[in-house]
């Protein structure tokens, strides 16, 4: 983008809830079953079949307005939004129109250059999800056939809309960060976008820098990664910004996202509000919630993202740098806060290393999620103690770490069955540090000369003779020991 030009962006997230059943019927809520197995009337929208509310959806859907600081909406109704499509059987969705359960809420983020900025949310919404379309080209699919998988269809949704505050691809990568990391902590959805339980649909506009007018927006629809959001963003705003400078005019229109191929194409002309045909769900009543039940709700939430942070950097001294990546996962937090406990609150930055360092670098290596870490913090806690009684040193300590990794193994085991305990026998080491001296002359020479790192590179030998099992500070007043006895004997 140039200067010349600001890109105005709106998000409408969509977050499939995490309950047992759909919203209308007590059909399972599953991912990955049979096709058309989890299926009944209501979601097949046969005749005389009555939507009836979760009452587990709604307080969800709450909960995930209250934690995004939004208002909630004591007298809020259903509607009916009317299109046509195949994986859509009733011809509607029952959605939300004029009054959203959740509006006026935000998400402050922070850049990368430590500047923070607040992201409007204007509305969350409850309402159903669709079926699944299966096209030409997919496993099950012939050539000629598209079909259609029913278990989706009423699984409960929530469209979480901002109002148009995000001005770069960065910004929006952090906002849905931000959002999926929040609603994670809250158990509303397990926010799992290459399961579809969160996907996104971008608005992109471009207008010239100062304006106040809005220019016209395109659509992505269903963008399913974050990566494809900053890449969709960017390819957008180059669009629109070629278009206007060649003397064009931006059409209103709904695109698809090529992620593969980098590209977006035309799906349809955007539809307005009226196209929808919205009016009120007639078989459902409205949505009365009283303060008490607002408030319940609220009791029920759980230490957010934000205030966990806070908790890092005020009770253990972390860097904000650690503690967001700490708390970036509820179960990363977990994680840390438990290896706390066990190895002592004065061990607290010492976790920190040992997680982002070794542990993250470990499952960045083998692709695992954050419900797969392969070493528990009682783990942990063994090996830090193993160090601070002087058993191993730091460096064994990094072996030791790969094999509980690789073995499932306590750091205690794998010491003693590997022989891996630190060396701190001061006649063993000396011996071996004269035997390394008298081998290197010539590194002896620099020494002798005033070369002070001819010291440490003995240490090294000394270090690697033993395998790393030397006590370093030890290998050091050795090393010096014998460098000294071989210039006396000069």
């Amino acid at each position: 983008m140039t200067a010349k030009w600001e890109t105005v962006i709106g998000l409408e997230v969509h977050v499939e809830l995490s309950t047992e059943t759909k919203v209308w019927c007590s059909c399972k809520n599953e991912f990955g079953a049979e096709p058309n197995t989890n299926v009944c009337p209501v979601c097949l929208a046969l005749p005389g079949s009555l939507p009836v509310l979760n009452a587990q959806a709604l307080e969800y859907a709450v909960k995930a307005g209250l934690a995004l600081n939004c208002k909630i909406q004591r007298y809020s109704k259903f509607d009916r939004k009317n299109y046509f499509y195949p994986d859509n059987p009733s011809g509607y969705q029952i959605s939300q129109y004029d009054l959203p359960l959740c509006y006026d809420g935000y998400v402050d983020i922070t850049r990368k250059d430590g500047t923070s900025r607040r992201i409007r949310i204007k509305r969350i919404h409850l309402e159903n999800d669709a079926g699944k379309l299966v096209h030409a080209g997919d496993d099950v699919a012939a050539a000629d056939t598209s079909l259609v998988d029913f278990n989706r269809a009423g699984v409960p949704l929530i469209e979480i809309v901002t109002e148009p505050d995000i001005r770069s691809s960065e910004e929006a990568d952090l906002f849905l960060n931000k959002l999926r990391s929040i609603l994670k902590y809250c158990g509303v959805s397990d926010v799992k976008m290459e399961e579809g339980s969160m996907r996104c649909d971008v608005n992109v506009s471009v207008r010239p820098a100062g304006s106040a007018e809005f220019g016209v927006r395109s659509e992505l629809k269903n963008v399913n990664s974050f990566s494809a959001v900053v890449r969709g963003i960017e390819y957008e705003q180059k669009r629109h910004i070629s278009i206007l400078e060649e003397g064009g005019a931006v059409e209103q229109e709904t695109r698809s996202w090529r992620d593969a191929q980098g590209i977006s194409v035309l799906l349809r002309s955007k539809e307005d509000a009226e196209d929808y045909r919205y009016f009120p769900e007639p078989d459902l009543p409205p949505v009365v919630l009283t303060d008490e039940d607002v408030e319940r709700v609220r009791a029920s939430l759980p230490e957010l993202p934000d205030a966990i942070m806070a908790r890092l950097m005020s009770d253990y001294g972390l860097s904000a740098y650690d503690a967001s990546i700490i708390v970036a996962e509820k179960e990363y937090a977990d994680w840390f806060l438990r290896a706390v406990e066990l190895a002592g609150r004065e061990s607290a930055k010492t976790v920190a290393n040992w997680q982002i360092n070794e542990l993250n670098r470990v499952m960045n290596e083998k692709g695992l999620g954050p419900d797969q870490i392969p070493v528990t913090p009682e783990q942990l806690a063994g090996m830090l103690k193993l160090i601070e009684k002087g058993t191993i040193t730091g460096k064994i300590a990094k072996t030791v770490f790969e094999k509980m990794v690789e073995s499932g193994k306590d750091a205690e085991t794998i010491v003693t069955e590997e022989g891996l305990t630190q060396v701190a026998d001061e006649g063993e080491l000396l011996k071996i540090a004269r035997e390394v001296v008298a081998a290197n002359p010539k590194v002896f020479e620099d020494w002798k000369s005033g070369k002070q790192s001819a010291a440490q590179w003995f240490v090294g030998q000394l270090m690697k003779a033993t395998r790393g099992r030397a006590n370093p500070q030890l290998a050091l007043k050795l090393v010096t020991q014998a460098l000294e006895e071989q210039a006396g004997q000069q």
